[in-house]
């Protein structure tokens, strides 16, 4: 089992990238911690010969880029002031994780 977590911008040419390749996928709306933004988690059942494979699928259309995102102000004392600079931060390409099945039945 292939678990990979990428950008929500990304999901939607990841699943149809699988798609193509004969691969099925189960796509779950899932989101973030850091920058509270939403992310898609794409889940791939395959055999241990074809993860190389899918790997490479979610390489060739995940990609990391740059944004300018502005942070979340900490909680603040009466009287303090804080100005928010914009930060730029990498966002997109992809988190992959696989997972031994033991057991896989298709109903």
């Amino acid at each position: 089992m292939i678990v990979a977590v990428v950008h929500n911008e990304d999901a939607r040419v990841l699943v149809d990238a699988l798609l193509a390749h004969q691969y099925r996928a189960t796509w779950l709306h899932t989101s973030g911690g850091f920058l509270k933004q939403s992310n898609a988690t794409i889940l791939v059942g395959v055999d241990d010969d074809k993860i190389d494979e899918v790997v490479g699928v979610v390489r060739d259309n995940c990609r990391a880029r740059s944004q300018t995102v502005s942070p979340i102000p900490p909680i603040m004392e009466p009287g303090e002031f804080f100005m928010p600079y914009p930060i730029e931060v990498e966002v997109g390409g992809a988190v992959i994780f696989v997972l031994p099945i033991e057991r896989f039945e298709r109903i």
